[in-house]
């Protein structure tokens, strides 16, 4: 039920005591853990603690590309599995910070981070893990690019070099054939 599709029941709530529309507000939020960290965030926490969110995310993406790229068998699969426990970290922070600037850089430097090339190949008879973290990438970057053509064309000028890099990057591996089927382009101007 959408509370635009009852007008009446907005125009109650709204009538409602402050005592009463307190004790709803504090009923509804302790029963959502995002909108009790969203809420924690927007109320209690400044400017170095969104700094601090965002440096503790890059020192997670440091450590599980250091353990991807030291790992004597490291693959396609491997990759991917941090991969997405990683983006979900990252989309995580955007819905407690709603950040924009800050999800598009973090994700731009897990994906300039993570591996594209594996002396190892996972031998399965129904997936190609090769192929899935190729789709996973190149659609993860497109989707990035959408949310950076709305971003200010300042913030876009300070990512811009690290976007060309990732997309060179990409467009110099295996991934090329998948980046190219799916439309990703090799440069932004």
């Amino acid at each position: 039920m959408k509370l635009s599709e009852h007008k009446d029941l907005k125009k109650e709530i709204l009538a409602l005591s402050v005592k009463e529309k307190d004790k709803l507000l504090l009923r509804l939020v302790a029963k959502d853990k995002v909108l009790t960290e969203h809420l924690h965030f927007l109320l209690l926490e400044d400017e170095s603690n969104l700094n601090d969110r965002v440096a503790f995310i890059k020192n997670e993406i440091v450590q599980a590309s250091e353990e991807l790229n030291t790992a004597p068998k490291t693959n396609a699969k491997d990759a991917l599995l941090v991969l997405r426990k990683l983006v979900k970290q990252i989309n995580h922070f955007y819905k407690v910070t709603k950040a924009d600037f800050e999800e598009i850089e973090l994700k731009i430097y897990l994906f300039n981070a993570a591996p594209m090339k594996f002396r190892y190949k996972v031998y399965s008879l129904s997936k190609n893990h090769e192929q899935l973290l190729a789709n996973y990438m190149v659609k993860s970057i497109l989707i990035l690019l959408r949310k950076f053509d709305k971003l200010h064309e300042d913030l876009q000028f300070d990512l811009k070099e690290d976007i060309n890099m990732l997309l060179s990057k990409v467009h110099q591996s295996d991934m090329c054939r998948t980046a190219i089927n799916l439309g990703l382009p090799k440069t932004i101007d």
